[in-house]
């Protein structure tokens, strides 16, 4: 064959030119689909001319295999201009189609950028060993283009199928000049030729033309039974067996409403929690999530205290489907983007939390505890309002010295559905934060924070939307003083619910010092006065270590090291914080996340929450669980 194919070239100068210039995947003019079939499979198409095996060498003696250039589709042919001003559908890549458009216009008169000289190739040279085939090729029988820079790349190599498609197209412009009986452009030996080699092409060009048939009908059948043509469903489903591995008794915080609580009265749990995404773009910017939620994850129960919560733990425990977050993402301009949350807002919707690895949205594939997962600053109210991401310009503020710059500012009410006095959007439990981020490396990143807010019935301590009952993320996290402010605070001769106002100033950063090393951590104090009682400071910090792709790509160490939201002064000549007794209550939180595959991860840990209600007479929590995330 390859004799044959040498004798066949020496005797046809058009077809050796063909041989050894076409280069693009393109699709055989003979019985090709029509333009509006091409335009509405070219994605297709085009993946099925890449799947080529073997290709033709720049040598005019073999056939060798290669691996395809990733740039030979640029090859640009004779083209119609009616054809490339064509509007691709919607959806479709217009390059792609305008390419396979150019393909099937292939040789028609009057081509725009037709070459018709050789000399027009700045990359062509006489001494060039085909120069007399491209020669022939462009000035005898117009069959062939060059690149939109003026060049030919003769070197590049291409796919059979490739070598056959632009081939035929040549052929076609050859069968075209022998039907018009053109005088003396044509031999008897070229006719002979072109036959023969169009004979022993008609395998390629005939599977080629089965490819793109069977696309076409995959395509008309995924159209016809897709769910939308704007939204797109994602899950997510968490199995998560935990166990109370600590002995002892956690004591009252001082005050007899608290409670105490036995830490083995709490058995081992085997829980779920189970979400479904409905992400819509309606204009491929903007984003509607949708999202409804159901689960059984009761957490232990010690007492007040809400320190070492699970993450998958703060639902509505009968694993009824509810909504969830409601949400809705949209640019204005290139830098502004807004969040508008009708349902379930929290504060990581609106400004970034600066805690990668071990922040996926309460999600099953980061921390095991809430506390890990992000600084409890952004669980500081949540509901529904509104929030802006503000990117600026340029080097960003203060003349570019902590590099890319966003300034983001929300509102958030817990109750803002009810109309009832002491609720509504303004009136009942709210939050207005503000946050300047800050990114002076692509490795390195930071932010300040600032948060107000106001709770009804005095739980200042990052509990504000549980407190309330309210349908929002509560914090669940935090010491038993913590979260009492004004709840039964000053024992039962003080009245009960005293409305709380909160100023909390934060700090987080994230550097990833190595691929698989990245260093975070967060610090937040807390100013909370309980209205016509007392002042409260409060203060919340830990440090982050992560270790991605650990042992294989997917998989993820992380260590959390830090102190829960507590509380460290109180100005109330009437109470105590436990006098002698009193002592710092640390989490210690390790956990290994094992991807087994695209789909499913197995994470192993363990949380260790030492003197919970800041008494060191109180026994540590230690708690074991394994959770097996699916998502979907």
């Amino acid at each position: 064959m390859s004799k044959f194919f040498w004798n066949s070239l020496c005797i046809s100068p058009a077809v050796l030119g063909a041989a050894l210039v076409v280069s693009s995947s393109a699709l055989a003019a003979d019985n090709q689909p029509t333009s509006e079939t091409l335009g509405t499979q070219a994605a297709q198409a085009k993946t099925a001319v890449n799947q080529s095996e073997a290709v033709v060498s720049t040598t005019a003696t073999s056939l060798k295999p290669f691996e395809a250039s990733p740039k030979q589709a640029q090859l640009i042919l004779p083209k119609s201009p009616a054809v490339v001003a064509q509007a691709a559908p919607a959806g479709q890549d217009p390059s792609t189609l305008q390419q396979l458009n150019e393909y099937s216009s292939e040789g028609a008169a009057n081509a725009e950028g037709q070459v018709t000289s050789v000399s027009q190739l700045s990359d062509v040279q006489p001494t060039d060993w085909a120069f007399q085939a491209l020669q022939s090729l462009v000035e005898r029988y117009g069959c062939i283009a060059g690149y939109p820079d003026g060049t030919f790349k003769g070197n590049r190599a291409m796919t059979r199928y490739e070598f056959a498609a632009g081939l035929n197209a040549c052929l076609d412009k050859v069968s075209e000049l022998i039907a018009s009986s053109t005088a003396n452009l044509v031999t008897r030996e070229d006719l002979a030729a072109v036959q023969r080699l169009q004979e022993e092409f008609a395998a390629e060009l005939a599977a080629l033309r089965g490819r793109v048939d069977a696309l076409e009908a995959r395509t008309s059948e995924l159209e016809a039974n897709q769910f939308s043509t704007t939204t797109k469903l994602t899950g997510e489903a968490i199995f998560g067996v935990a166990a109370n591995l600590s002995n002892g008794k956690v004591g009252p915080v001082n005050f007899k409403t608290l409670g105490s609580s036995n830490p083995n009265q709490n058995q081992a749990v085997f829980q779920d929690r189970v979400r479904l995404n409905l992400n819509t773009s309606f204009t491929g910017r903007d984003l509607l999530v949708t999202r409804l939620q159901a689960g059984n994850g009761t957490p232990f129960s010690y007492g007040r205290t809400s320190s070492g919560s699970l993450n998958w733990q703060n639902v509505t425990p009968d694993n009824t489907f509810r909504l969830d977050t409601l949400k809705y993402q949209f640019p204005l301009g290139d830098r502004l983007n807004v969040t508008l949350a009708a349902n379930a807002g929290a504060w990581d919707d609106i400004m970034p939390t600066v805690n990668p690895y071990f922040d996926d949205g309460d999600g099953g594939n980061g921390a095991i505890t809430l506390f890990g997962q992000r600084n409890p600053i952004y669980r500081l109210g949540g509901g529904a309002g509104a929030g802006i991401n503000y990117a600026f310009g340029g080097k960003g503020l203060l003349g570019g010295i902590f590099g890319p710059t966003s300034f983001s500012l929300g509102y958030l009410a817990a109750t803002a559905g009810n109309p009832t006095q002491g609720n509504g959007l303004f009136n009942g439990d709210q939050s207005t934060m503000a946050q300047l981020t800050f990114t002076p490396a692509p490795s390195f990143q930071f932010a300040l924070a600032y948060n107000h807010s106001y709770f009804s019935r005095g739980n200042w301590g990052y509990d504000g939307g549980a407190a309330t009952g309210a349908a929002v993320l509560g914090g669940y996290t935090g010491t038993g003083y913590a979260n009492s402010l004004g709840d039964a605070f000053f024992g039962p001769t003080q009245p009960k619910g005293r409305k709380v106002v909160s100023d909390s100033y934060a700090f987080n950063m994230s550097w990833r010092v190595t691929p698989g090393f990245v260093f975070g951590g967060f610090v937040t104090y807390g100013n909370g006065r309980v209205i016509g009682l007392t002042d409260a400071k409060l203060w919340t910090y830990a440090t982050t270590l992560a270790f991605p792709d650990l042992g294989k790509p997917g998989n993820l160490l992380g260590f959390v090291l830090g102190r829960e939201p507590y509380l460290s002064s109180i100005t109330a000549n009437s109470f105590s914080l436990g006098g002698k007794n009193q002592v710092a209550s640390w989490h210690v939180e390790a956990f290994y996340k094992l991807q087994l595959t695209d789909n499913i991860s197995i994470t192993p840990g363990v949380v260790w929450i030492t003197s919970p209600n800041q008494n060191k007479n109180d026994s540590d929590i230690v708690t074991g669980t394994i959770r097996t995330t699916f998502t979907f």
